[in-house]
């Protein structure tokens, strides 16, 4: 679970966004904006996403970074009742959480990714879009170009068998040249120029 803080309507104001996000799949498991730091929104939406993925006691660690919420006792005696294990960040290692920090890197050069969002509102519709588009279009290297959603649910080997078709029939729409090219420009040469 990661955290990132999207600029507010004013100087020094800001949003905390937390992600829960399945390594293996880059999948977006939940995720939540909140107003301002606090645990207790974060024990709801920790508790609300395991259940939801119907995790079984004693089967999930989870990898946080050692922010006040993450690291809380309000935080860290739920997640032992759910039968969590916990793994933080490094001290003061701001980057020891690589897949977070490639979603957030996704989620910020995003080209409609504001400067500043002006209500909580604009921040949970912003998230609806990105994450939708992120879990089922956004196709990673690390997972041969699948999709986080595919990964998750298991359609891998299904994608995989249609891919040969659909390759096939993107060639037979743009052939490839039949010829290399003989001369290589960065500017064509003037009409004045082919004439001589």
């Amino acid at each position: 679970m990661g955290h990132t803080e999207p600029a507010g309507p004013a100087k020094w104001s800001y949003f905390r966004l937390y992600v829960i996000t399945d390594i293996y799949p880059r999948y977006v498991v939940g995720w939540f904006p909140a107003d301002r730091e606090g645990s207790v929104p974060v024990e709801k939406f920790l508790a609300g996403a395991i259940t939801e993925q119907h995790i079984d006691r004693n089967t999930l660690t989870l990898h946080a970074d050692n922010g006040t919420s993450t690291a809380s006792k309000p935080v860290a005696f739920p997640l032992a009742d759910l039968g969590v294990t916990k793994s933080h960040s490094r001290p003061r290692t701001p980057n020891d959480d690589p897949y977070s920090e490639a979603h957030f890197k996704a989620l910020k050069y995003r080209p409609d990714f504001p400067d500043r969002f002006d209500t909580g509102e604009r921040v949970r519709a912003f998230c609806r879009t990105f994450f939708t588009w992120y879990n089922t279009a956004h196709r990673h290297s690390g997972t041969t170009r699948h999709t986080p959603h595919d990964v998750h649910h298991g359609h891998t080997d299904a994608v995989d068998a249609v891919r040969p078709e659909v390759l096939a029939a993107a060639y037979r729409d743009r052939p490839e040249p039949a010829a290399p090219p003989t001369v290589a420009r960065i500017t064509p040469p003037s009409r004045d120029q082919q004439e001589h």
